[in-house]
């Protein structure tokens, strides 16, 4: 009886939890949304930010993303199929997954104030580049854990057959191996994608923001997530209202990406 009562108590602790936490979820989306959508209009996507748009600001954002990345996703799968396919199991690739898992949960202010440290103080200036490396090196444990996790999952009678028809070792992987493990290295991808395109605290020490349109990565960059961060500062309630604008637009882009991701894990491959 004692047991059973105390499954019945943690189950009803348990449900509450859930209840909680999704109502605190459900009414900040809600919030959001009503205030973001009431202050959108067509100038939002229009003006740039000196104009009280957040053109400059998408571009700007999806510029460094992009960049960090085209240049992260290769080291990423690479380092991962080393991980998997060459390293082993020898010390050094325990090594590397430790600490591939540590900068996965690393914070990302720590990693702003790095990038400062390399790409910022030397110059004597914020600018783009340093933005992008910022939001690379966050991007880049994550697509090694997921292409190493995702190779593991591939049955080791595939690789043989491969080399049962006399293929080499790297051909196996590019051909055999990666190919079937391509939609959760893809999903990964996709996953860091969306977590690096909502930070803002590593660019606050990186790129910090630029008011008007500019594609010069060597001077102050214009950030969505930095620019929400400042307008909600403002005094003045046209500020407060593109805020709340470009908040509701990033969570969407966010979001969108994240069904994306779900949506191609429903494959029937890995």
């Amino acid at each position: 009886m004692n047991r059973l009562l105390l499954n019945k108590i943690i189950l009803i602790l348990s449900t509450l939890s859930a209840f909680v936490g999704i109502g605190f979820l459900f009414w900040i989306l809600v919030t959001l949304t009503y205030k973001g959508v009431a202050s959108l209009q067509l100038t939002t996507f229009t003006h740039d930010l000196v104009e009280g748009g957040i053109r400059n600001l998408l571009v700007g954002q999806f510029t460094m993303a992009g960049i960090a990345t085209l240049v992260t996703v290769p080291l990423g799968v690479m380092a991962g199929i080393y991980l998997r396919e060459y390293g082993n199991a020898t010390r050094v690739t325990s090594i590397i997954r430790n600490l591939s898992d540590i900068m996965t949960s690393a914070p990302s202010i720590v990693i702003g104030v790095f990038v400062f440290a390399f790409l910022v103080e030397p110059f004597g200036t914020f600018n783009g580049w340093a933005g992008a490396a910022s939001l690379g090196i966050m991007m880049l444990p994550i697509i090694i854990s997921t292409t190493d996790n995702m190779l593991a999952l591939v049955p080791k009678e595939l690789r043989e057959a491969g080399i049962a028809l006399g293929g080499s070792k790297h051909k196996i992987i590019l051909q055999i191996v990666l190919q079937a493990a391509k939609v959760g290295v893809t999903t990964g991808i996709l996953l860091s994608f969306a977590r690096i395109i909502g930070e803002t605290a590593p660019l606050l020490f990186t790129s910090s923001n630029n008011q008007f349109f500019t594609m010069d990565m060597n001077s102050q960059f214009p950030s969505l997530t930095v620019s929400i961060y400042n307008l909600a500062t403002y005094p003045d309630e046209a500020s407060r209202n593109l805020a709340w604008a470009a908040s509701f637009v990033l969570t969407a882009i966010v979001l969108f990406i994240n069904l994306v991701g779900r949506f191609v894990t429903r494959s029937k491959h890995l």
